[in-house]
């Protein structure tokens, strides 16, 4: 008893020191590269935590996410861990299955686990333009134990073959999007965008959910594909062009957590 006492000591104060050395805009190091990390309000020190970990657009660091209203502020609301990581020359490399991105992905959330107590059971990956692309690319790669891809306005290509998925997909993307155009199927089909996960999900019918805005100047749409194999899919498209919309991180955490949807 005295040794496993001595033990949760020890971890404890590594986790304690670990936590002071680096958080908000102070990156946390993991070899030659760097994230971000942001605890929620009202944290106790001790309650595993859920995690979004959120890849930032072009030509941003991870200093941005931790910052930013409808991220960190969505997180931080909701008793989530929010983990940024750091794109080398404020990029990611998501074109191919052959990137580093991935791997060094898993290295930031293999720190994070040493840092903080983490459920394993709730781990979120987000991203937003070049982010959301790579969000998906990290699915596609290393995503088994993901519960849920959450992605503003960037995808990879529909025709990619998967090795491994999350539990759940959730995407949002502007129908004006000319930045990483929306990705519109043959006959002008919108429900293109998250093609890939439907196959790979084994989905067959989609079910409309209606409209839904959480801010009166934009109004989303909402598609749901419930009837997969395996896991589900959520498409979520607006009017709009390239933006992460107000309120659509925070609303797909209330969901995922089973809270009622707030704003903001």
């Amino acid at each position: 008893m005295i040794y496993r006492l001595l033990c949760l000591f020890l971890l404890t104060a590594t986790q304690a020191t670990a936590i002071e050395s680096c958080h908000g805009d102070t990156a946390c190091q993991v070899g030659d590269r760097s994230y971000h990390v942001l605890e929620p309000d009202g944290w106790d020190g001790k309650t595993p935590l859920p995690v979004l970990m959120h890849f930032h657009g072009w030509a941003r660091q991870g200093t941005v996410v931790v910052n930013h209203e409808r991220i960190a502020g969505a997180t931080k609301l909701r008793g989530v861990l929010l983990v940024a990581p750091n794109g080398l020359r404020k990029t990611w490399d998501f074109w191919t299955s052959d990137t580093s991105d991935v791997g060094f992905a898993d290295d930031v959330l293999d720190d994070v686990a040493k840092r903080y107590p983490i459920d394993p059971q709730r781990i979120y990956v987000s991203g937003y333009s070049y982010g959301g692309a790579m969000a998906w690319r990290y699915a596609c790669q290393s995503g088994n134990d993901t519960a849920a891809l959450l992605a503003v306005a960037g995808s990879i290509r529909q025709t990619e073959h998967c090795p491994e998925a999350p539990r759940e997909v959730r995407h949002v993307h502007g129908l004006k999007d000319t930045v990483m155009d929306f990705p519109y199927g043959a006959d002008g089909d919108t429900t293109y965008p998250v093609a890939l996960w439907r196959a790979k999900y084994d989905c067959h019918d989609a079910t409309p959910r209606g409209d839904w805005s959480v801010v009166p100047i934009l109004t989303l749409t909402r598609v749901e594909w419930t009837d997969c194999a395996q896991g589900q899919v959520t498409l979520d498209t607006h009017p709009g062009g390239h933006f992460i919309p107000h309120g659509w991180i925070g609303r797909q955490l209330d969901e995922l957590l089973g809270r009622t949807p707030t704003y903001p």
